[in-house]
C-alpha cells in the first residue's frame, strides 16, 4: 500500500502480545503512547474515557487477579481503559450511547502508537470488572472496558501472521 506505508506498516506489526519482556517502559515512551490516546476522536469530541496506569503493587496484583492467565504476569506496565457514560454522545434517534465506541477508538490509537514505538499491547477485555472497580476505587459512574497490557515484545521478530477476512467478505457497496 504505497500511498500510507506507515500506517499500513502498523496495522500489519500491531498484534496481541502475550510475552513481554522485562524491560521497564520509559515513562517519556509511556507519555508518548498516552498522549496519541488524548488526540483521539471520539464523538462531538466528548472524549468518555479515563485512563488509569496500574502502577501500585496492590494494583497491578489486582489487574492480575481480575485476569488469571500466566501470559499476563509477563507485562511490564497495565492500561486500564474506562468508560464515563455520563460524558458520552448519545445519538437522538435512538439513545445509542457511544461510550464503547469512543473507548475503543482511543485504545487502538494507544496500540498503534505503542507499535510505533516497538511495544507490545493486547486487548483484555475478559476480566472481573468488580476487582478493578473496588481496587481503584472507581466511582459508579466510572465503567472498566479494557485492560492493556504494555511492554516490549519478548521477542520483538516474532509478530504472528494475521487471519484475516478478505475485503470481499466485509466490504458491501449499495444495498443489501
Amino acid at each position: 500500500m504505497d500511498s500510507y506505508p506507515e500506517l499500513y506498516n502498523l496495522a500489519v506489526n500491531r498484534y496481541s502480545c502475550r510475552s513481554y519482556s522485562s524491560a521497564p517502559v520509559p515513562a517519556d515512551t509511556l507519555t508518548a503512547v498516552l498522549d496519541v490516546v488524548r488526540l483521539a476522536p471520539s464523538a462531538c469530541n466528548r472524549q468518555p474515557w479515563l485512563i488509569i496506569i496500574a502502577d501500585g503493587d496492590d494494583e497491578r496484583r489486582a489487574v492480575i487477579d481480575s485476569y488469571p492467565r500466566e501470559w499476563i504476569k509477563t507485562a511490564p506496565e497495565y492500561i486500564i481503559a474506562c468508560g464515563l457514560h455520563d460524558r458520552a454522545w448519545h445519538r437522538q434517534a435512538d439513545g445509542k450511547d457511544h461510550t464503547d465506541v469512543d473507548v475503543s477508538i482511543a485504545v487502538e490509537h494507544l496500540c498503534l502508537a505503542a507499535t510505533s514505538l516497538g511495544l507490545g499491547t493486547c486487548w483484555v477485555c475478559n476480566f472481573d470488572p468488580e476487582l478493578i472497580r473496588k481496587t481503584f476505587r472507581l466511582p459508579d459512574e466510572v465503567e472498566p472496558v479494557a485492560i492493556i497490557p504494555i511492554g516490549y515484545p519478548a521477542d520483538p521478530a516474532a509478530v504472528p501472521a494475521k487471519n484475516r477476512k478478505e475485503m470481499s467478505d466485509i466490504i458491501r457497496r449499495g444495498k443489501f
